[in-house]
């Protein structure tokens, strides 16, 4: 059943969705400018409990079929879209809003009319956008084709790739994104996790998902524009929490040209990191960086794992996840091929517990059994006699 939310509420404004969803709260009004809104921000807005969005973009262009915006329909969250990049500057962070139908307002002040998004209008664009997908392929062809040209030593030789402390040769390797359903593919992993104690690497936010399901990233990939503080100063609480292990590593994913924004926050926080720099997206470099450094097998957690997933990237990091799925192919498994065909070890502690709370009911039963207990003792005597006639004949 579809949750009943009001159409009013204090206004979160950012142009980047997923920098708005870390200071979004419940009943708190979404003012994005996101065009083709995909799934995953769709869902972190739902999880962060938005009473609505407003977009000054168009949340389904018709370009490919995205499912952000069924998304939030779906969650019975309203969504007004195509309100014009005006609106950015209308709506300042904090102000009250009210959503009326089509309209936005600030307090009594109109100040958008947008359109007001139903699940048929938006099913019906999804139809539409169907046949736009040729074209769409067409395109992410020619990205391919560029992006190999690019990026062909990172590709085939792991040029640019930083050394680790960690050591990946023959481990397991699980990277995790904040993406469809990752908590519940951390969840399934739990007895794979704890047996094989895989190298735990978080994509930007998939390190705080470690965090929040009980784990230690002991390596943070991205651009670090969507992980918190807390994870990244981890790198700095190692060296007196964790004294056998390797401090967790950070990456800093930078642009072609060397340019990394997420430089400044870093040198900020005074954390230690090396940098990478790649046209591609930094889970494709997780997975590279893995497989260059010998991992046996890298477990994808989040990611996109079906055509319409693919897609719904909506953007030039399509190419580079294409070509990197397929060098690093040999050994990359989805996480929930691996929950379904991963048999829980039984460890030795388990086994020792398990057979001492046997001993331990046994013990019990015998000594409230006054018949058990005698039957006990003769054959402790009987035992005690075969041993002594034993003893005598050798």
């Amino acid at each position: 059943m579809r949750r009943q939310r009001p159409n009013e509420g204090s206004a979160r404004v950012d142009a980047r969705t997923k920098l708005l969803v870390q200071r979004a709260g419940a009943g708190d009004i979404a003012v994005i400018d996101h065009e083709d809104l995909d799934r995953v921000s769709a869902e972190a807005l739902v999880h962060a409990g938005v009473a609505g969005v407003v977009n000054a973009a168009t949340s389904i262009t018709g370009r490919y079929p995205n499912l952000g915006p069924l998304t939030l329909v779906g969650a019975g969250i309203p969504l007004i879209d195509s309100c014009g990049p005006l609106l950015m500057r209308k709506i300042r962070e904090g102000d009250p809003v009210k959503l009326r139908g089509d309209r936005v307002l600030v307090g009594d002040r109109l100040v958008a009319v947008g359109i007001r998004q139903s699940e048929s209008a938006i099913r019906d664009a999804m139809a539409t956008a169907h046949l736009a997908l040729a074209e769409r392929f067409e395109s992410f062809a020619a990205n391919t084709v560029d992006f190999m040209q690019r990026e062909r030593d990172l590709l085939f030789g792991g040029s640019g790739l930083p050394p680790l402390a960690h050591d990946l040769a023959r481990r397991h390797v699980l990277v995790v994104v904040r993406g469809p359903n990752h908590k519940e593919d951390l969840a399934a992993l739990g007895p794979y996790i704890r047996d094989v104690r895989p190298v735990l690497v978080g994509v930007d936010g998939g390190a705080d998902a470690l965090i929040e399901a009980g784990y230690r990233p002991e390596i943070i990939i991205g651009d670090m524009d969507s992980v918190s503080d807390g994870a990244l100063r981890l790198a700095l609480a190692n060296g007196h929490l964790w004294r056998r292990r390797p401090p967790t590593e950070i990456v800093l994913h930078a642009y072609e040209d060397g340019h990394a924004p997420g430089r400044d926050r870093l040198d900020d926080l005074g954390v230690p990191y090396s940098v990478v720099a790649a046209a591609g997206t930094s889970e494709d470099v997780a997975y590279l960086l893995a497989h260059e450094k010998g991992a046996e097998t890298i477990v994808a957690v989040g990611s996109h794992g079906n055509l319409r997933e693919f897609l719904d990237k909506g953007r030039r990091g399509m190419a580079s996840t294409f070509l990197v799925r397929l060098r690093v192919g040999e050994i990359l498994m989805d996480a929930k091929g691996v929950s379904r065909v991963y048999s829980p070890r039984l460890r030795t502690r388990d086994g020792l517990l398990l057979v001492g709370a046997a001993f331990a009911a046994i013990g019990a039963v015998i000594a409230v059994s006054p018949s058990l207990r005698l039957y006990v003792i003769q054959l402790f005597e009987e035992f005690r006699q075969w041993l002594f006639e034993l003893k005598a004949l050798l």
